[in-house]
């Protein structure tokens, strides 16, 4: 039984390194597509556009949760990881090794797309400069200096952020409310990454996951992006895609269990030696 438990536990860990790469092999793929490819065609700008990017970062999540959903649950996410702790009774032991493993699984997929995309990010930008660096990492206004966003509005916008993604997750999930039927609960996760990055994509970039952000950018410092841990104003950066998801995933599970969670109708066992009753049309 022990080594079952282990062996259990070790393919929980795998599906989330596993589901958290392939999030990012898209997720940064279509970033580098367009941003490095992009620059390189006549008229520049011929390989995709912010849609575009949003599109990918929500496909790469639906997968990565196709994945790795049966064998670990695809939190893929620490905020999501450390919200359901808090909130929804995930062993606390199990944190820091999911964590572990969904940063080693981001990591690993931006070395993919680092390698893939090498001659690209070197015609574009050979000094691998922040011209580039967020192919793999966020930076406040996406790096642009002629929006005066700066850490705390960053802070801010990825607190915000957070909850509205785990809010949003625990209403599609949770049995008991309405969830999503003939397993598109995925497709539905990554349509809500989608609308995040399409309403909430201006200030911070929608990292709104730690491991998302905090592997590629080990992964492009490693790499030759020296400035990897700074914004364009020279400010330690790094710091902010990982507190603000921390503080928002809990603050939006709060939000959905104090809302809507705990009015919900408990689930009621069928009477003994009877049959589930149809739904009512």
């Amino acid at each position: 039984m022990e080594r079952l438990k282990a062996s259990g536990f070790a393919g929980e860990l795998s599906a989330e390194f596993l589901g958290t790469m392939i999030l990012i092999l898209f997720g940064c793929g279509v970033v580098a597509q367009v941003v490095a490819g992009g620059a390189l065609t006549e008229p520049p700008g011929g390989l995709g556009n912010h849609d575009s990017i949003a599109w990918a970062w929500g496909l790469g999540v639906t997968l990565g949760i196709y994945v790795a959903g049966r064998l670990s649950g695809a939190h893929l996410n620490p905020a999501v990881t450390v919200s359901l702790a808090a909130f929804k009774d995930f062993p606390w032991n199990k944190v820091a090794p999911y964590t572990v493993a969904q940063l080693a699984g981001a990591f690993t997929g931006a070395l993919l797309v680092r390698w893939n995309y090498t001659e690209a990010l070197a015609a574009v930008d050979p000094g691998h400069t922040i011209k580039t660096q967020f192919v793999f990492s966020t930076l406040p206004a996406n790096g642009n200096p002629a929006l005066p966003v700066h850490e705390w509005g960053a802070l801010r916008d990825q607190v915000i952020g957070t909850a509205i993604l785990m809010l949003l997750i625990l209403a599609v999930t949770d049995l008991l409310n309405t969830p999503p039927g003939a397993n598109l609960g995925p497709f539905i996760v990554g349509l809500i990454i989608v609308a995040i990055g399409m309403a909430f994509g201006t200030n911070a970039g929608y990292a709104i996951n730690p491991a998302r952000d905090l592997g590629p950018r080990l992964a492009s410092f490693l790499t030759g992006y020296e400035g990897a841990w700074r914004d364009q104003y020279g400010n330690l950066y790094f710091w902010v895609p990982i507190v603000g998801p921390l503080v928002g995933g809990p603050v939006g599970a709060f939000l959905y269990q104090t809302l809507i969670g705990r009015f919900l109708p408990a689930a009621e066992a069928e009477p003994e030696g009877t049959l589930p009753l149809p739904p009512e049309n």
